[in-house]
């Protein structure tokens, strides 16, 4: 009788699971297999990789959390494509849907759940694979739970549609492949293209389950992130957010660094704009600061933080306290002109008295932060901060965390205002939530929202206007500009 892949290629216990419900309990006798066997959207299915109609599957592709998963989101849609499959709509019918979860917090682990119960009522015939950080975490529970068809771990998410393919038996067509590009990422609302270079994280700071979801680092070759950035550019994409679990450790099994990963992307290719996502503040090239000469390198960083208390950060098993961190923060502003520093803020973690948080506050204020995205501690289960003693009180929580909400949206006006009277390139996004249903909307250089007023001239999604900064739109929120001639 056969049975599904589960992680590393072994048959897993998600059949023994849907069958009694016990977690870890195998029923007596042989295993059915879960995977439903019903034809996929018409086709009439013969051997492996063939189809008497040629109506391609429709793939509903969802992520949840980090611009990483979003990175490996693209590939698989890219997989698929290339297989004859159709990428749809998330809201419309589908044949099979994929889920990249999360599991950072339990807030989002929620969600993850939330969202794949959503597509079993909207899509109840649809086959469910399951992937991300919640999927490797919870995997046999959480298909037991919501009646998934496939789980692939994090191990194996480079090859999920190829296991997808053969353990579902999808039907395959190349002649219908349908190529990528700017034309793929605008239909799903986005401009940019996130390109995972590395996974993975030696440190183990002791809020963090990432590193128990994502294992020990492991960073893409250089020639194939140029590949796939020079093909991005073919296609007509004109921005790149470099995404990982720790940028700062690229190359580290490569015998490379960050910086060469760059130094070459900056020669060898010619996108636009080179973006570079979430960077621990640490293990960063000497020389990186020299790169932002180049204009295509983007002058934003989002360094973070989580707390302002070298004490908070100690306990968090933090490898940069604060006097390091205002250190960087200075020779990256005096290198780089405009730099715009983001931030993360974990409120009330385990143990942080009221002095740590005003420590916190003071901190976020005197680095001038852009904008700072908060996150109410919550404890995940094998970290090591789940067992430290001194809980802090949940209304308490919710109270920290508006203060420094509150802050933060003075920080940002400032950021905003300062760059009132500047000319900046900035490229037109699909959607957003500043401004009218008329109005263009984008992203400076330095990730500074901006709406432009619909002009005569039309300006496509995903094209770089030359704007000049002229003030702020009525709620303060974004810049206000104007295109030039």
């Amino acid at each position: 009788v056969p049975t599904r892949p589960g992680p590393i290629g072994r048959p897993h216990r998600t059949a023994a699971i849907r069958r009694r419900g016990t977690p870890g309990r195998p029923p007596q006798g042989p295993r059915p297999s879960p995977i439903r066997g019903r034809p996929l959207n018409g086709w009439s299915r013969g051997p492996f990789g063939t189809a008497a109609v040629p109506n391609p599957p429709r793939v509903v592709l969802k992520s949840l959390g980090c611009r990483l998963n979003e990175a490996e989101l693209e590939a698989w849609a890219e997989g698929f494509r290339q297989r004859g499959m159709q990428i749809a709509e998330d809201q419309g019918p589908a044949d099979l849907v994929v889920v990249n979860t999360c599991a950072v917090t339990l807030e989002a682990a929620r969600k993850s759940r939330q969202l794949l119960r959503r597509f079993q009522r909207t899509n109840p015939r649809a086959r469910l694979v399951l992937s991300g950080c919640l999927a490797t975490l919870e995997g046999p529970e959480l298909a037991g739970e919501l009646g998934a068809d496939l789980l692939v771990d994090n191990r194996d998410k480079g090859r999920l549609v190829e296991i997808a393919i053969q353990a579902l038996s999808l039907p395959v067509l190349p002649g219908l492949a349908i190529e990528g590009g700017a034309q793929s990422l605008a239909a799903r609302g986005r401009q940019r293209a996130f390109v995972k270079i590395q996974d993975g994280c030696r440190y183990a700071c002791t809020f963090c389950v990432t590193t128990l979801a994502r294992g020990e680092e492991r960073s893409r070759p250089l020639a194939e992130v140029l590949t796939q950035v020079n093909r991005l550019d073919r296609a007509g994409v004109r921005e790149v957010l470099l995404t990982g679990v720790h940028l700062g450790g690229y190359g580290s099994d490569l015998g490379l660094d960050l910086a060469a990963l760059l130094r070459a992307l900056l020669r060898e290719t010619r996108m636009p704009r080179i973006r570079l996502g979430s960077l621990e503040p640490w293990d960063l090239p000497p020389d990186l600061w020299e790169l932002f000469a180049d204009p295509r390198l983007m002058p934003h960083l989002h360094l973070p933080m989580q707390s302002g208390s070298d004490a908070v950060l100690r306990r968090m098993a933090r490898r940069c306290k604060t006097a390091e961190f205002a250190r960087l923060a200075e020779l990256g502003r005096a290198a780089v002109p405009g730099l715009n520093l983001t931030t993360d803020i974990i409120v009330g973690f385990p143990g942080e008295t009221g002095e740590d948080w005003r420590r916190t506050l003071r901190f976020v204020e005197d680095m001038g932060f852009g904008d700072v995205h908060s996150f109410a501690y919550s404890p995940r289960a094998g970290t090591r901060a789940a067992n430290l003693p001194d809980p802090v009180d949940e209304a308490l929580k919710r109270e920290r965390g508006q203060e420094l909400r509150d802050l933060t949206g003075r920080l940002r006006a400032q950021a905003l205002a300062a760059q009132i009277g500047q000319r900046a390139a900035v490229l037109r996004e699909r959607t957003s939530r500043y401004g009218g249903m008329g109005d263009l909307f984008g992203y400076t250089p330095n990730y500074l929202p901006v709406l432009v007023e619909a002009g005569a001239e039309p300006v496509s999604v995903g094209e770089i206007m030359e704007l000049h900064l002229l003030g702020l739109d009525a709620e303060g929120e974004a810049l206000h500009g104007c295109r030039i001639a």
